[in-house]
């Protein structure tokens, strides 16, 4: 629904004044179809076309009485019209006019986020070549494994978001059918060529086959598609939420003059943008399964789905929407400590040139599992005596047996885990996605 979340392009596809538009626009579209198949006559079209609108103020009043919206609808704009409203809606049954609709909706609003996503993805791109060589510690289970660069850690975020643009614009393209097959989807009242010809005019694809509606593994793709990017802004934010930990502090969100981070604390520069886009992502892969249990209906139709698309359809773009634009200021504006990220590196004193040395052991021909013993009781003793990890190295007497000291100094180099960078990039910023 149109809430706090909801920026003016994508809450201006949401109104009711829009939606019922788009159902005038359904039926406008399938009365000149009509005419050109010599069903409804020209100057019946014409007066149509010229005189066909409608009052929001006064549909809700009818609907109070018929408890059906499209008859209020169908109702108001025959008070347009006049005798010619005869020809509206002809053979049409209200999912006609209801789900081709909401492929209009559907598309109009996937347009505004394949342009977020687009926007996005530049950004990315920026700050990843912007801290291509800004080195960093990497982490798995949160603990520090080995160097990364902070660009190669955008660089991951840039490739998954080309992955999300190709799904989008996939089920952009599965969401956009019509269908005017009628009540259960026979085209006994209106043929294949009206329905292919008002499709065509309204900028979408006739439905291969369908029941009274358009059947609901499209939309449940759309919505899946819609979570999957939601999982992706929630893991980029949960990122910059650890980064920005006081213990961590290597980027944090920007913090606006006048900011305030805590009514109590005035100390506190909060990551409340990434954890706003936390919480929303849940409501949108929730909404995902609500989209999977609607395809479950009774027969040719039951109408327990449209309560639910009448929910998660303006949740989950506008939501998208605006995380799409909240992300990328975030990322656009964040601030990078290299000299933290320097500092952090330092931090386990060597450590993370550990599997460096167990290689090193195995190409001198010992078996690995005893080079791992080595190596293991060495950084052991580093974790509980904070000595440096080489010193402990050089000092060790079995180690130093197969180590000269020239080759240990040279397994702790940064650049060792740095060379293949530009590789990285090559693959990432200028190969197709396969």
């Amino acid at each position: 629904m149109i809430n706090r979340y909801t920026r003016p392009e994508m809450g201006r596809i949401w109104k009711p004044e829009n939606q019922y538009a788009k159902w005038l626009e359904v039926e406008i579209a399938a009365c000149e179809a009509m005419s050109e198949a010599g069903i409804i006559p020209e100057n019946s079209l014409t007066n149509i076309k010229k005189k066909a609108n409608f009052s929001m103020e006064r549909i809700l009043k009818i609907e109070e009485e018929t408890k059906h919206d499209v008859i209020a609808f169908l109702t108001n704009v025959a008070e347009y019209v006049g005798p010619d409203s005869r020809f509206i809606h002809l053979g049409l049954t209200s999912s006609d006019i209801l789900d081709t609709s909401l492929a209009l909706l559907l598309k109009e609003a996937s347009n505004l986020i394949i342009n977020d996503l687009t926007e996005f993805i530049e950004v990315i791109k920026k700050r990843a070549m912007e801290h291509k060589y800004t080195v960093m510690i990497g982490r798995s289970h949160g603990i520090h494994a080995e160097p990364i660069t902070f660009g190669l850690k955008l660089a991951v975020w840039y490739s998954e978001m080309k992955r999300h643009l190709k799904r989008l614009i996939e089920a952009r393209d599965v969401i956009s059918y019509g269908k005017l097959s009628g009540a259960v989807g026979t085209f006994a009242n209106v043929s294949p060529d009206v329905e292919a010809d008002t499709c065509k005019k309204l900028g979408l694809k006739p439905a291969e086959i369908s029941t009274q509606i358009i059947q609901r593994d499209r939309h449940a793709q759309y919505f899946t598609t819609l979570a999957i990017l939601a999982g992706t802004l929630e893991k980029i934010a949960v990122e910059i939420r650890h980064l920005q930990r006081t213990e961590v502090l290597e980027a944090e969100e920007p913090f606006a003059k006048g900011q305030k981070g805590s009514s109590a604390m005035p100390h506190k520069k909060n990551p409340i943008g990434s954890e706003n886009i936390s919480g929303l992502s849940r409501l949108v892969r929730s909404n995902c399964l609500a989209a999977m249990e609607n395809m479950v209906l009774w027969h040719e139709r039951d109408i327990s789905h449209s309560s639910v698309e009448r929910v998660i359809a303006p949740d989950s773009t506008i939501l998208i929407d605006f995380m799409l634009h909240r992300l990328k200021g975030i990322v656009g504006g964040l601030v990078v400590h290299p000299d933290r990220m320097a500092e952090n590196l330092k931090k386990t004193k060597g450590l993370i040139f550990s599997q460096q040395i167990l290689m090193k052991l195995t190409s001198k021909g010992i078996e690995r599992q005893k080079a791992y013993v080595i190596v293991q009781r060495n950084a052991m003793e580093a974790w509980k005596s904070g000595r440096e990890f080489k010193g402990l190295i050089m000092e060790d007497r079995e180690l130093r047996t197969y180590l000269k000291k020239e080759e240990i100094e040279e397994i702790f180099d940064l650049d060792y885990h740095l060379k293949h960078v530009d590789d990285i990039f090559e693959r990432v910023f200028t190969c197709r996605e396969g």
